[in-house]
């Protein structure tokens, strides 16, 4: 096995990078020219998303934002200079191939693919394979577009792949015995926290397979971020249970204070993104703006005390599951991923 490889987190292992959680997408971006450089940041129109182009555009790099919903991503990204928007919803294979179809159409190469667009606690629903749509967004969606993409990252000649994963990977390993709830209860946290550990042995496996056609792959933890609409529909019973919210379903203020804000969350994507510390490195599952260290059962956690929300579980960075996700995803996406 290549040490190289991040399989079973052989490189989870903090770098001492300078950052910490307080730390800003303005501030890992700061001295960095990515003129002529071309990114696309899923749903990056809203919350984390939106400040990840602010940071790529104000270094110089033309950001191409897919879109569900047009309306809205014109009107968050008003004003903002050397952004297109583009039709796609993730739920929609054929979607997904029209928009990468049009961008290889462009000869441009892709030099940062940020799958940033995820949603998070919804009651079951499917996309018309019958997939559960957390995992057809979160996962799927996004293993389809960079695989189509992957013309455009290698002729980067050294790009990079960010799947904004999240600490709810901790909720649950994937069930490759039944990942779309066909044969057990539905639950929401559990199909999340599937879906976010399928982005992180995907980033380990893709890492494997991209690194030498110059393609490194990075999975993200936000962190706890104050102001965001990820958990819009989720139900407020859910918060209360995790003790982050009072019995009238107000945010406690002590946990409030705790947050990240939408700068400091954006700020693991954008190093990840950009940062020469990572330029022989990948696979690895990310926060703070450094390399998580592997939870081997000895941090506390704690939903009440965001900064505890820390660690990457090691079946989310297993190899035998990473290569078996691999499989299952091309199978479940009927694609083969033209590593070559």
């Amino acid at each position: 096995m290549n040490i190289k490889d991040n399989y079973n987190g052989a490189l989870q292992q903090p770098l001492a990078s300078g950052y910490n959680a307080t730390s800003t997408a303005g501030d890992v971006i700061k001295g960095v020219d990515l003129s002529g450089k071309t990114a696309i940041v899923t749903g990056g129109y809203a919350g984390i998303g939106l400040e990840t182009v602010k940071a790529f555009v104000a270094a110089g790099a033309n950001v191409v934002v897919p879109a569900r919903d047009i309306k809205k991503a014109a009107a968050n990204l008003k004003g903002i200079e050397n952004v297109c928007i583009e039709p796609m919803d993730l739920m929609d294979p054929e979607s997904i191939n029209a928009f990468a179809e049009k961008f290889l159409n462009t000869g441009d190469a892709l030099h940062i693919l940020v799958n940033n667009a995820g949603i998070m606690w919804v009651p079951l629903q499917r996309d018309k394979r019958g997939y559960e749509s957390q995992l057809a967004t979160n996962h799927l969606g996004h293993f389809q577009l960079t695989a189509k993409l992957w013309p455009a990252l290698k002729k980067a000649n050294g790009a990079r792949v960010i799947n904004v994963s999240s600490y709810g990977h901790q909720i649950a390993p994937f069930n490759f015995d039944d990942p779309n709830f066909i044969n057990r209860t539905y639950e929401t946290l559990q199909g999340y926290g599937q879906s976010k550990t399928s982005n992180n042995l995907c980033t380990v496996e893709l890492d494997h397979r991209g690194k030498a056609f110059g393609v490194r792959a990075f999975a993200v933890h936000p962190g706890s971020v104050n102001g965001t609409d990820l958990g819009r529909v989720a139900p407020m019973a859910l918060f209360q249970q995790m003790g982050t919210h009072d019995a009238d379903g107000n945010i406690f203020p002590e946990v409030a204070a705790r947050l990240k804000t939408i700068e400091q969350g954006a700020a693991t994507s954008v190093w990840c993104a950009v940062s020469p510390q990572l330029n022989s490195i990948g696979g690895v599952y990310c926060e703070n703006a450094d390399i998580a260290v592997l939870d081997e059962g000895n941090i506390v956690h704690n939903y009440s005390e965001p900064s505890s929300l820390n660690g990457v579980q090691p079946y989310s960075v297993n190899a035998e599951y990473a290569a078996k996700l691999w499989t299952l995803s091309e199978e479940m996406t009927d694609i083969l991923f033209p590593v070559s």
